[in-house]
C-alpha cells in the first residue's frame, strides 16, 4: 500500500491552504532510501519538518530510525502524525553523536542557512560510519552552488542529481577527515544598549543572526532601557538569547524566561546565559505553550515573518496570540518589526491598545497593553 503523504498535518504549526506538510523532496529522499536497502537502525534523518520522511520509511517496515528536527513544532507534528497513523519505529535525537553513530545513510532536507548546513555535514563526517552516504535534497528554486561547496568541505564526492518535480537531490560520499573539535558553536563579544560591559554571545548553526546582534534586537534594546520593566519577563523567540541575557543582567530582581522553537537557538541561548552568568530559564517550546496563562508582566518580541521558505503573516500572529495569552491584564508587549509590515493594527486586535514607541528607516517598536 502506498504511503499517504496527504494524511500528514503541520499542526501545531500554522496550517493554511497554501501550506502542506510534505513536498516532492521528501518523496525523493524516501525513494532513494528504500532503494539503498539500508537497515532502519543505520539510517539518520535530519530536517524532516513534519515527519513525512520518517513516517513513510516506518510505514515501509523500517525500524530503529533516528531523526533530528530543529523545531519544536516539527517534533510535535511528527508525534501527532505518528499517533494518527499508528506508526512507530523511530526515536528523536539532538544534533549529537548518538544521532549518527553507525549510520550508513543520512537523509537531509537542506536547511536555509549555510552555517546550519556546515554544522550538520561536519557532524555526519565526524560521527557517522566511515562508509556513510549523505543524500541532501531541496526545492530547486532555493538551492545554490554554495551548498555544494559546503558539502564538499566534509565529503570528497558531491554529485547533484537530475531535478524531478522541481526538487533535486545531492549525493555526498567518501567523508573527509574532520578537525579535532567541531567548528560550532561560535562565540563573540559584542556591545549592547543599556549595558557598559560587553556581552558574550554563543551561536550554534542556524540560530538567527549568529554571534551578532541583529538590527531589530538592537533597536528594541535601545527602547527597552526606558520603556519596559516587569517582575516576570519573557523573551518570546529568543534566538541566541542576547535580549534575555541583557535584560537579566540589567534587572537581576526579575524572573526572566527565554523560549524558542528552534533547538539550535535554545542550545545557543543556554550557552550565552552560562557565558555571561545570566540567570534565565531557557525552554525549547512552541510560542510559549508551556507558560501559564496570565502569568507574565512583560513580553519582548522580535517576531519572524517566514514559515520555512514561505512568507506568511501567520508566523507573527501566532506569537501575538501567545503573548496575549501569557500576559496578565495590563501587562506589556514590546514588539520590534520591519516597518513595512505594519503590525500595529494586528497587535491592537489580538493583544490590546498599541502605540508606536520608536521608528527608524527600517524598524518600528510598539508597546501593546493587554486588555
Amino acid at each position: 500500500m502506498v504511503f499517504s503523504y496527504a494524511a500528514l498535518r503541520r499542526f501545531p504549526d500554522v496550517e493554511a491552504p497554501n501550506l502542506q506538510a510534505w513536498d516532492a523532496t521528501d518523496e525523493l529522499l524516501v525513494q532513494h532510501a528504500l532503494a539503498a536497502g539500508v537497515a532502519g537502525e543505520e539510517i539518520a534523518i535530519v530536517g524532516d519538518e513534519y515527519g513525512a520522511i520518517t513516517l513513510a520509511l516506518a510505514d515501509a517496515g523500517l525500524a530503529g530510525l533516528r531523526v533530528h528536527q530543529d523545531l519544536a513544532t516539527g517534533r510535535r507534528a511528527l508525534a501527532r502524525n505518528a499517533e494518527a497513523l499508528g506508526l512507530a519505529g523511530f526515536r528523536s535525537h539532538e544534533l549529537e553523536a548518538s544521532l549518527f553513530e553507525g549510520a550508513r545513510l543520512v537523509l537531509l532536507q537542506l536547511p536555509k542557512s549555510l552555517a546550519e548546513l556546515a554544522e550538520i555535514t561536519d557532524a555526519v563526517a565526524r560521527w557517522a560510519a566511515p562508509e556513510v552516504t549523505l543524500i541532501a535534497g531541496g526545492r530547486v528554486k532555493h538551492m545554490t552552488l554554495t551548498q555544494n561547496e559546503v558539502l564538499a568541505r566534509s565529503f570528497e564526492h558531491v554529485q547533484p542529481q537530475r531535478a524531478e518535480r522541481k526538487s533535486r537531490l545531492i549525493v555526498a560520499s567518501s567523508r573527509r577527515e574532520v578537525s579535532a573539535s567541531p567548528p560550532f558553536p561560535v562565540t563573540a563579544r559584542i556591545e549592547v544598549p543599556g549595558r557598559d560591559e560587553l556581552l558574550t554571545v554563543v551561536a550554534h548553526r542556524g540560530a538567527f543572526a549568529g554571534a551578532k546582534l541583529d538590527i531589530g534586537t538592537r533597536v528594541l534594546l535601545e527602547v527597552l532601557v526606558a520603556a519596559g520593566t516587569g517582575a516576570t519577563v519573557v523573551d518570546l523567540g529568543c534566538g541566541t538569547g542576547a535580549l534575555a541575557a541583557t535584560y537579566a543582567l540589567t534587572h537581576p530582581e526579575a524572573r526572566v524566561i527565554a523560549t524558542d522553537r528552534s533547538a539550535a537557538a535554545v542550545a545557543s541561548a543556554r550557552a550565552t546565559m552560562h557565558a555571561n552568568g545570566a540567570i534565565v530559564d531557557v525552554a525549547h517550546d512552541d510560542a510559549g505553550s508551556e507558560i501559564p496563562d496570565q502569568s507574565v508582566d512583560l513580553v519582548l518580541l522580535n517576531p519572524p515573518f517566514h514559515l520555512g521558505a514561505s512568507i506568511h503573516t501567520g508566523a507573527a500572529t501566532r506569537m501575538f496570540e501567545a503573548a496575549a495569552r501569557i500576559l496578565k491584564p495590563g501587562g506589556q508587549l514590546l514588539t520590534v518589526y520591519n516597518s513595512h509590515l505594519a503590525y500595529k493594527h494586528e497587535l491592537s486586535r489580538v493583544v490590546g491598545a498599541s502605540e508606536q514607541l520608536h521608528r527608524t528607516s527600517k524598524f518600528t517598536v510598539t508597546r501593546s497593553i493587554r486588555h
